[in-house]
């Protein structure tokens, strides 16, 4: 039985006989080509667009799309955004459908962060581009109406692993307290030495692609064995003291035994963790229309952000 076969009936029904190809330059640049669809701000909603300076004079800056309740309601909690596309490809509006909703409920600021491309920038660029929003957002919790001691991380594929990094980074740098790590379907680990990552007929996301990115990504580092764990979490010797962790993926992703296993580690670490695995659901899945798939995982999302955003409230409520 195929990797196609065992896909969520809903989910396969809208594959039909879809072949993505695999990526390469060609098809990179072709994709590039694409403008990703934005969604108009909700009612209620306000999106704007500015720039956080370089870490260092001269330093390209780094674009961000703020999207933010028009009627601010005291501090709020905020996510600072990273999205997906393998590292290679996205943009910072393709989370305006999600952000028009958190906004409202369970109200919130988020910062979306247009971080530079790989193979143009590879590491350890686009992960200063996203340290660099992290650090400016937390300066102008203020002026952004953010709670600055409830500032989290969301991410979705290479966005996810941009996110998984970043918390490492943060920890270390000790600059900014992250209050909460969301990671969809994480890309967690250059080595693909996993079952689940060699498997083959994948959706979205196939082994080629997947190998493409890295190597655009990591650059002259692909393939050693010196790769920081902040370029790729798996690597982490430690994951102690991290923040707590949202992680979902598909059973026919390739990146399901490193995301279970980033989630594993986490909770022996003594991180709080979620984890929530979707049978039949393939990388990307919620791309394939209003499944009951894609339903059941916005609503796991949803709850799961409304009760840590208390829950992180309620403590600092106590220490008053």
């Amino acid at each position: 039985m195929t990797s196609r076969d065992q896909l969520d009936p809903e989910i396969a029904a809208a594959v039909g006989a879809m072949t993505i190809p695999d990526l390469d330059d060609k098809f990179m640049q072709d994709l590039r080509k694409f403008s990703f669809p934005s969604s108009e701000p909700s009612d209620g909603v306000n999106c704007r667009e500015t720039e956080v300076p370089g870490a260092i004079s001269g330093d390209t800056p780094v674009p961000i799309r703020i999207h933010s309740p028009a009627d601010r309601r005291g501090p709020l909690p905020c996510v600072v955004a990273f999205h997906g596309g393998g590292y290679v490809i996205g943009d910072r509006t393709m989370y305006d459908g999600l952000f028009n909703r958190w906004c409202i409920d369970p109200g919130m600021v988020a910062v979306s962060v247009g971080y530079r491309l790989a193979p143009e920038s590879p590491y350890p660029g686009p992960l200063e581009d996203c340290y660099r929003a992290l650090v400016w957002t937390a300066e102008h919790a203020d002026d952004l109406g953010i709670d600055p001691t409830c500032i989290g991380l969301y991410g979705a594929s290479a966005g996810g692993g941009l996110a998984a990094g970043l918390a490492l980074l943060a920890r270390d740098r000790g600059e900014v307290d992250i209050a909460f790590q969301m990671l969809q379907y994480p890309m967690l680990d250059d080595r693909q030495v996993t079952h689940s990552s060699q498997l083959e007929n994948l959706q979205i996301w196939s082994r080629r692609s997947n190998t493409f990115g890295w190597r655009a990504y990591l650059g002259d580092l692909y393939g050693g064995e010196d790769i920081p764990a902040y370029a790729a979490a798996a690597r982490a010797d430690d994951v102690a003291g991290l923040p707590p962790a949202y992680i979902c993926v598909g059973t026919l992703d390739g990146f399901r035994d490193e995301d279970i296993d980033y989630a594993q580690r986490l909770l022996r670490a003594g991180v709080p963790t979620k984890l929530h695995v979707l049978p039949g659901a393939p990388h990307g899945f919620e791309l394939m229309g209003d499944t009951a798939l894609a339903r059941q995982s916005a609503h796991n999302a949803d709850e799961w952000i409304k009760r840590t955003i208390r829950d992180r409230t309620q403590m600092g409520a106590m220490f008053e």
